[in-house]
């Protein structure tokens, strides 16, 4: 799995001009799923996303997590992030999860962060959506759950 992990003070998310998951200062996640990954993938990237200190201590240093700051979390599933774009121009995305498995793996990691008690909405798997945000910082971080040996 690969996540996007953008702290943010504001973000959205329209599907079909309606606003399907709006959170206040925290992360929006983009959330790709590899054909290979599992269960196990998704907890070891709840653990780290929630834990990561990426927010600001009193001393406006990168010391404080999302349980510190009691942050909220809008999920996005995102299947270009898996793309393979080594040979040619146009990216392929074969390795892509199908939704037969992609859906209840993304279904979980939100269920994993949601058991945080953090506020965590979510756009519309499959959906042509419109996600806003307002990156704070900007603070981004690219994990990706082939790199946790």
């Amino acid at each position: 799995m690969k996540v996007v992990i953008q702290r943010v003070s504001e973000s959205h998310v329209k599907v079909d001009g309606k606003i399907v998951g709006e959170i206040g200062n925290g992360f929006t996640l983009l959330v790709g799923i590899d054909e290979n990954d599992s269960k196990s993938d998704a907890d070891w990237l709840v653990q780290k996303i929630l834990n990561l200190r990426i927010f600001g201590d009193e001393d406006d240093k990168l010391n404080l997590s999302i349980l510190d700051i009691k942050g909220e979390i809008l999920c996005i599933s995102q299947f270009t992030l898996v793309a393979d774009y080594k040979k040619g121009n146009r990216p392929s995305f074969i390795k892509a999860a199908k939704p037969d498995k992609a859906i209840p793996l993304f279904d979980y990691f939100k269920e994993e962060i949601s058991k945080s008690g953090l506020k965590t909405e979510s756009g519309i798997f499959g959906a042509d959506m419109k996600v806003s945000l307002i990156n704070d910082g900007p603070v981004t971080i690219v994990m990706d759950s082939m790199t946790k040996s």
